[in-house]
């Protein structure tokens, strides 16, 4: 079974390369949002939101468990080439590395021509932070944040889940996901509804986001520092991030870039300031969102090699047995 686990990943990662997520196409995780949307204005009212926040977030991954598997399962039941067809599939839809690399170009062509309006308008689309009075060198941190920490969110977490349990699990995780960023806010509306949510997000967000750190440096090259050095200092700056996990893509790639993240943010005219990772040893220019997308596309390939390594390894393992 994690051979056609495998295969399926495969296809998934060339079925997003050549199609990525088509706007006009109908989408698992916009099916997904609109139902934790209906079932969060029910549950989040009342006493004991804790409680009903958890409600909801079981509701949901057992949902999207079954009606996944029960696909799988039908397809499979026809033919395992109609089976690895429809979870490769059903996997592309949970990753997004084309969608990432565009919605970064969108922001660097702009500035590359010197239209900073424009620039600010496609940072806003990635972005929650405020962008009107950001100027070349933060919108630029933008994205290379953007694009550092969805690098383990919106490509490798889901292959790596997927590897584990073909597409129900990584539906499942998009899931997760999903509901973390509706409902995982620390504010009066979602603090105690949306605790459930956050903290399972961080949970299954853990090994990943420690595997595509360690691939980034693994598979990048810094002219600042040799590989050893990288490594030592990678645990170190990923623990400034508020986040348990979200720090590890961030921090590798403010180390291989010679750049500095973090600092101070806007939203919605209220300031926000997180430690700074990373030695400042380059400005912020431009050109770092190539370089970020180019990162991105190294990891995602190491990252897709460690899998089928893994994934191997464990198939001659159980066929032995």
């Amino acid at each position: 079974m994690i051979l056609h686990n495998l295969l399926s990943i495969t296809f998934a990662l060339i079925i997003d390369r050549l199609i990525g997520d088509p706007p006009t196409w109908p989408h698992p995780v916009k099916m997904i949002g609109s139902l934790i949307l209906r079932l969060e204005r029910f549950l989040n009212k009342g006493n004991h939101r804790k409680a009903k926040g958890i409600v909801l977030l079981v509701l949901i991954l057992v949902i999207v468990f079954l009606v996944t598997w029960g696909i799988v399962l039908a397809a499979y039941q026809i033919h395992s080439i109609l089976g690895i067809a429809v979870e490769a599939m059903l996997i592309a839809t949970t990753i997004a590395q084309k969608g990432l690399k565009e919605a970064a170009l969108g922001v660097y062509q702009p500035l590359k021509d010197g239209d900073m309006e424009k620039a600010k308008q496609r940072v806003s689309m990635i972005v929650g932070r405020d962008t009107a009075n950001l100027d070349e060198s933060e919108i630029t941190r933008a994205t290379v944040e953007t694009v550092a920490e969805n690098c383990s969110d919106g490509i490798t977490a889901p292959l790596f889940w997927a590897c584990i349990g073909g597409a129900p699990l990584a539906m499942v995780y998009r899931a997760v996901n999903t509901c973390d960023s509706m409902v995982g806010y620390k504010n009066d509306q979602y603090l105690y509804f949306g605790w459930a949510s956050a903290r399972f997000d961080d949970v299954v967000n853990w090994i990943p986001s420690r595997l595509t750190g360690f691939c980034m440096m693994m598979a990048n090259h810094s002219n600042i520092l040799s590989k050893r050095q990288a490594l030592s200092q990678l645990r170190q700056e990923a623990k400034k991030h508020p986040s348990p996990n979200s720090g590890w893509g961030e921090a590798a790639v403010a180390i291989l870039l010679g750049v500095q993240l973090g600092g101070v943010n806007y939203y919605k005219g209220i300031k926000s300031e997180r430690e700074r990772m990373g030695q400042a040893i380059h400005q912020l220019q431009k050109e770092h969102i190539i370089q970020t997308n180019r990162i991105m596309t190294h990891t995602v390939w190491l990252f897709f090699i460690l899998l089928w390594i893994g994934g191997g390894c464990i198939a001659l393992t159980s066929t032995w047995s």
